[in-house]
């Protein structure tokens, strides 16, 4: 592999990029009218602009993505997380033209981004999943009589679902005739697919997910697992490996069932399996699969000290992940807290902006990633995060503790961000407890 174009923007742009600058591969970014003086466009050792600011004229648009690649003779397209990662039109169209796409099949995040299939799958996999309908629901009597079976409450969700778009909870047949009509509308106008399917509601739950990386011959490997729980509307907030609600026992066989599952797939490249765990049943429910990296893939990485871009490189040139599940170590524990440019007490709405003073706080064993810097202005087109900060420690405590303090000498001026905000959940006694579920910042009443 000579060149790899990266079609995506922001702080995993920058991440991949120096990746490759250590493999001895030359980066090609991509970048919008609005995105000229990002970060990764510098650092990369080719940019192409493929269109006006707006996502739709950019970095969703396959035609102008591919005529870059072709235009910088790339060997290979990284698609990074988001826009079109998980769009199997652009992997199919990628290799169609020669091209190496890094990640899974088309077929494979086909199937995986059907929820319901997903399900299926998985199931059949020897994966533990919620209570729920068997495929999709075509009626509001439907969903009714299938609730009686499995008693409410129940969610119910796009198939084509993501950032809880396209998702109601219900808890009475009442509820049903109101929300199936919305979540129906909501899923059309989001994904163009209104189709929808049911599980179980669990309300008390812990979000687990497992990083895997398969070498698309029956091969796979595990990065152990992440907890995730600390989320604001289904988006993350703070994100930790490993997870020390679980016993050693729990997180072996969890791991080693996921694992099992993604040989059984034949997938390629990195992903996520995403459950809820019940700690009072000690039970997994798979939730679903991520096809590619995952924001929060920092924290699998400090602990296990292995590098889940280069493995996804690797698995597309040589059909070779790069280590073997026994060299996978666990050690330590790492936290993550995502940095978005938004305003917490003005309900959370977007501050984009020129930022005038910038900067992180530092110490050993901390990691940012990000794609901002002194004078950068925030553009007002794209998903608020800016930064991640990461820690690494001993453990869980030591971890919080110097988080906290990483945060506290952080400045980012004078936008607004939710640095105070994430300051705060770190010092909250039920986050020092680790006794939060899914639920914790709204049951909490830490948002109003």
């Amino acid at each position: 592999m000579k060149k790899v174009l990266i079609a995506n923007r922001g702080e995993i742009a920058v991440r991949i990029i120096r990746t490759l600058k250590e493999m001895n591969i030359a980066s090609v970014a991509v970048y919008s009218s609005g995105d000229k003086d990002s970060l990764h466009v510098a650092l990369a050792d080719e940019a192409y602009c493929i269109g006006g600011p707006k996502s739709s004229d950019s970095y969703l648009n396959i035609d102008n993505i591919l005529q870059a690649a072709l235009m910088s003779k790339a060997d290979a397209v990284h698609p990074g997380y988001g826009f079109l990662s998980e769009t199997p039109e652009f992997a199919e169209r990628t290799e169609a033209l020669g091209l190496i796409f890094i990640g899974p099949s088309a077929e494979t995040m086909a199937k995986m981004g059907n929820k319901s299939m997903a399900r299926q799958t998985m199931e059949k996999a020897g994966v533990p999943v919620i209570p729920g309908s068997d495929g999709i629901v075509e009626s509001k009597d439907e969903v009714k009589k299938l609730a009686a079976e499995i008693s409410y409450p129940i969610v119910i969700k796009a198939v084509s679902g993501g950032g809880g778009k396209g998702m109601r909870f219900a808890h009475s047949d009442e509820d049903v005739n109101k929300l199936y009509d919305e979540a129906k509308k909501e899923a059309k106008t989001s994904f163009n697919d209104d189709r929808l399917y049911i599980e179980k509601y669990i309300p008390k739950a812990r979000h687990i997910e497992i990083q895997v990386i398969g070498d698309g011959k029956g091969g796979a490997v595990h990065l152990f697992e992440r907890d995730c729980t600390i989320q604001r509307n289904n988006q993350k907030l703070l994100e930790e490996a490993p997870a020390v609600i679980l016993s050693d026992k729990e997180r072996s066989d969890i791991t080693e069932t996921t694992r099992q599952a993604v040989a059984k797939l034949n997938y390629r490249g990195a992903g996520t399996i995403e459950y809820l765990y019940v700690s009072a049943e000690k039970r997994f429910y798979f939730i679903e699969m991520n096809t590619r990296v995952q924001v929060e893939h920092t924290v699998s990485e400090e602990v296990t000290g292995m590098d889940i871009i280069k493995a996804q490189i690797n698995v597309a040139f040589n059909s070779e992940i790069g280590f073997t599940q026994n060299e996978v170590k666990l050690t330590g524990h790492a936290i993550e807290a995502r940095l978005n440019a938004e305003d917490p007490e003005n309900r959370f709405m977007p501050s984009p902006g020129k930022i005038e003073k910038l900067h992180f706080g530092q110490g050993r064993n901390v990691r940012i990633d990000t794609h901002i810097y002194n004078g950068y202005s925030i553009p007002p087109y794209y998903d608020s995060m800016i930064a991640k900060v990461i820690v690494k420690a001993e453990n869980r405590e030591d971890a919080l503790y110097k988080l906290k303090l990483v945060l506290g000498e952080t400045v980012i001026e004078p936008i607004k961000t939710n640095l105070d905000f994430q300051y705060y959940l770190l010092g909250h006694p039920k986050v020092s407890e680790n006794d939060y579920d899914i639920k914790f910042i709204h049951t909490e009443n830490i948002i109003e």
